[in-house]
């Protein structure tokens, strides 16, 4: 005898932050990355124009050290290598900063790349990847701090985001030339035509937990879900922010996707429906620029043009 039983409803999430407030120190801009450490107890901030990263301490809410600097353009994007130990990052000077982040020093030379829109790790954390204004996405050997063959070309406008599969053999990027596109990572090859549908650049992509979604957000105001084998759109695209999307994250069940937008609100959606969950979660009052999920799910941090990061939770 089989029980078929409908899956719980995604959380609804408290429309008020447990935290929020401008940075206390240092000349801080736009909050235009965030990452959360593997351990959920430490969150990268990048205050943009100020070309330095943060590390803050969740449970204090307070800096941890001194920020990170060498950085001379404003950085774009952060992200933690898989164990914590490293943390990359980069920006509009045209490098890829590495950082230990126990001794918070700086890792070997920066790499020289084009100005970069974003960095990911893959999931064994030996190769890292870059998204770059060149119309390019690069790939990197972590330890040697060398470039893994020749850039991924394909892209006719900036690549604005990129992102590896779960079980780290594909890479997704997001492009100003209104498409994503999917590369097998070990031949550094396009998968099949790009992913198209999107009317403006695509901003930000993420794949689900499982790898068999990628969600894309654009500056056509909305989110757009995708089969990865078949790199067909799943259903209709999901439609309510009033301007840009600048950043979508899966939560770490797969059932919930947030997304921050220009019109300074984050909405969260059911993934299976592709239904809103509750309210739109407001009290930015510039963009929203980038937001994370903590590694347990239970912290959603959001940064936004406002100087300001919050945190949310159920």
């Amino acid at each position: 005898l089989y029980l078929l039983t409908r899956p719980p409803d995604p959380p609804r999430w408290n429309r008020t932050p447990v935290a929020a407030g401008q940075f206390p120190t240092g000349d801080l801009g736009s909050v235009t990355a965030l990452a959360f450490g593997p351990d959920g107890r430490t969150l990268a901030v990048s205050g943009g124009e100020d070309k330095a990263v943060r590390l803050w301490d969740v449970a204090r809410r307070a800096p941890a050290g001194q920020p990170l600097t060498g950085h001379t353009d404003t950085v774009f994007s952060v992200a933690f290598s898989p164990d914590g130990k490293t943390l990359a990052s980069g920006g509009a000077d045209g490098t890829v900063r590495l950082w230990n982040t126990a001794q918070r020093t700086a890792i070997g030379r920066p790499l020289a790349a084009g100005r970069v829109r974003s960095v990911a790790f893959s999931p064994d954390g030996r190769t890292l990847a870059t998204g770059d204004e060149d119309r390019t996405a690069r790939l990197w050997n972590v330890a040697s701090q060398a470039p893994v063959g020749q850039p991924l070309t394909g892209h006719t406008g900036w690549v604005w985001s990129v992102a590896f599969s779960p079980d780290g053999e594909t890479l997704a990027t997001g492009g100003a030339d209104d498409s994503a596109r999917l590369w097998d990572v070990a031949s550094r090859t396009a998968i099949g035509r790009p992913l198209t549908g999107h009317a403006d650049s695509v901003l930000s992509v993420a794949f689900s937990p499982d790898g068999e979604t990628l969600a894309t957000g654009s500056v056509d105001r909305t989110v757009r879900l995708w089969d990865v084998a078949s790199r067909a759109p799943i259903g209709r695209p999901l439609t309510g922010h009033t301007g840009e999307v600048w950043s979508v994250a899966f939560a770490p069940d797969g059932r919930t996707l947030a997304t921050g937008s220009e019109d300074r609100t984050v909405r969260l959606w059911d993934v299976a429906s592709r239904a809103p969950v509750g309210q739109p979660l407001t009290g930015h009052v510039e963009p929203v620029l980038s937001v994370a999920f903590s590694p347990d799910g239970r912290t959603l941090a959001t940064g936004g043009g406002d100087r300001t990061v919050r945190l949310w939770r159920p």
